[in-house]
């Protein structure tokens, strides 16, 4: 489990391509990696991934294509920044929300809105799972936990604080990136548990 803190930005190094499966190579700030094992949970841009190996802070991440298929990973070059947050330990303050670090779906930046000390994202969503996003309402955006600001069809927006900025990679976000989305579950149990019971359905006219 993770957080939604984003504990900062890590460099990918390498990334190594074989048959049906990408190697990821991110080393992360020398502080953060004591006592990271193998087989420990780190979640990169908001996706859980599994240690495979470590060379000092350089991490060795494996992903395979379904990963690949269902995350912004694939996009990924050697240089490149991301968000990172190694597993919550139990006693870890919780500031953001539960997340399982597993990515339901992807979103692009539309809009970036720079007024002064704060910066505005639009962002674009499949039109499927827009029903669980509500104005106000938690969602895990490249790992972090934000509050959404507005909905619009399919687009919401969330306003990003300095301290956000300086501390993941929404301080440099452009129109047309693309994100990993982690929807709130507790969301998601609500609205699909009052679909199965017909609560989603429109008032039958008398």
């Amino acid at each position: 489990m993770f957080t939604g803190i984003v504990q900062g930005m890590a460099t990918v190094e390498e990334v190594q391509a074989a048959p049906g499966l990408t190697t990821f190579v991110i080393r992360l700030p020398e502080d953060k990696t004591d006592g990271v094992a193998i087989g420990a949970s780190v979640a990169i841009n908001g996706t859980c991934l599994t240690v495979t190996r470590q060379e000092g802070s350089a991490l060795y991440f494996d992903a395979i294509q379904e990963t690949l298929r269902l995350t912004t990973l694939g996009d990924l070059k050697p240089g490149d920044s991301i968000n990172f947050e190694r597993a919550a330990r139990i006693g870890d303050e919780i500031g953001g929300h539960l997340l399982s670090g597993h990515v339901h779906t992807t979103a692009t930046i539309t809009e970036t809105i720079r007024p002064e000390n704060n910066v505005t994202l639009w962002f674009e969503v499949p039109e499927q799972w827009m029903k669980y996003i509500f104005a106000k309402g938690y969602i895990a955006i490249n790992g972090a936990s934000l509050t959404i600001g507005e909905v619009q069809d399919n687009r919401f927006n969330v306003h990003l604080i300095p301290e956000t900025l300086r501390a993941t990679t929404f301080g440099t976000a452009t129109e047309g990136t693309r994100v990993n989305l982690e929807i709130d579950s507790q969301t998601q149990t609500i609205v699909d548990t009052l679909a199965r019971l017909g609560y989603d359905q429109p008032p039958q006219p008398r």
